[in-house]
């Protein structure tokens, strides 16, 4: 199985590729990580993931989390942001696609046989970007079909580009949300390398709103930088003059947080990047984020603008924040309205 559908990559890709030994690294990337990204990310390990695909999102006890489901389909991501946080979690240059789908689907549905009675809102966007191969993967018909008799749960599929061909006439009974990451349309352009641009995602994402899928969209990370205000302002007000407010799930806000090593590593491959050098503090995550009274400042802004346009049923939420900033920005905590995962449930749910 995994090696029909490898070879099936490989047609579709119409590259030169090699066979190389079991657990070997791939050959002809020069050069120590992460120096050697750029290099890295022109080339694609298809390999059998020997670990575990569905897993729960890694947040902390400190903030307020979501209780969302990983699915793991690979490492690594063609696109080159500025922020990620894969340049210093991962440590290997190529990106890795993992062809053993059947193990996929098979530890998804062990997972939901196991309790019956919970709901499942699941994501591919961790680790690597859950559409931007799909046109050598072909990946997501096989998660449409899969999920579509899934009534207990929700697939999110969240990405940066604007590969949605491969979703269209698909019969997904409501179970699959295509997401997007939107910024600023400066931090999009300077910081985003290889990304689609605004209005790119923005049709793709109405093009998937005409085939019936529901939508979601990621303000994370937000960022300070000169012209903030405005530049927030015009991608909302592009969103909504594009997207249907009504088919819109959730959308998410997170101010910018890094590892500390993400800056070394942000700042010698992109010199030219001021986002890294502003005034930050060490969280109880121990990720550098802005001091509070900023990030009160950017969320109030980004909020307000979102509850102007937004429907009434669609989910505005924080990730990974304190109550102190729900209740200064949003007026509530969480707790309040059952908790971040039934608000969250209860969008896709009625």
């Amino acid at each position: 199985m995994e090696l029909e559908y490898t070879h099936q990559i490989l047609e579709r890709a119409n590259l030169p590729h090699r066979v190389i030994p079991d657990r070997s690294d791939p050959e002809g990337i020069e050069g120590e990580y992460p120096e050697n990204l750029i290099q890295g990310k022109h080339h694609l390990l298809l390999s059998k993931n020997r670990g575990h695909f569905f897993k729960p999102c890694p947040g902390t006890r400190e903030y307020r989390c979501c209780d969302y489901q990983v699915l793991n389909i690979g490492m690594g991501c063609p696109m080159d942001c500025v922020y990620c946080i894969l340049q210093a979690y991962l440590n290997k240059p190529w990106l890795t696609f993992f062809v053993n789908s059947s193990d996929l689907l098979g530890e998804m549905n062990a997972a939901f046989r196991a309790e019956p009675d919970r709901f499942f809102r699941i994501g591919t966007g961790e680790f690597t970007d859950s559409m931007a191969l799909d046109r050598i993967t072909c990946l997501s018909p096989q998660l449409v079909e899969f999920m579509a008799d899934k009534s207990q749960a929700v697939l999110e599929l969240k990405t940066k580009s604007a590969v949605i061909e491969n979703l269209r006439d698909l019969k997904h009974n409501g179970r699959i949300i295509l997401a997007w990451s939107l910024n600023s349309t400066s931090v999009m352009q300077k910081e985003e390398i290889r990304t689609a641009t605004l209005e790119e995602r923005l049709a793709a994402a109405a093009q998937c709103a005409q085939w019936g899928y529901k939508l979601a969209f990621h303000f994370d990370p937000i960022i300070d930088h000169p012209g903030w205000e405005n530049g927030y302002e015009e991608t909302i007000t592009r969103l909504y003059q594009l997207v249907p407010a009504e088919q819109i799930v959730w959308i998410s806000l997170g101010a910018l947080r890094y590892l500390p090593a993400l800056k070394t590593i942000g700042t010698e491959r992109f010199p030219h990047s001021r986002i890294f050098y502003q005034e930050f503090i060490e969280g109880l995550d121990n990720k550098k984020r802005y001091f509070r009274p900023r990030r009160v400042a950017l969320y109030t802004h980004i909020y307000s603008l979102l509850k102007k346009y937004a429907a009434p049923q669609t989910c505005i939420y924080f990730c990974m924040e304190s109550d102190e900033i729900w209740r200064e920005v949003m007026g509530f905590t969480p707790e309040e309205k059952g908790g971040i995962p039934l608000m969250l449930d209860r969008t896709v749910n009625g």
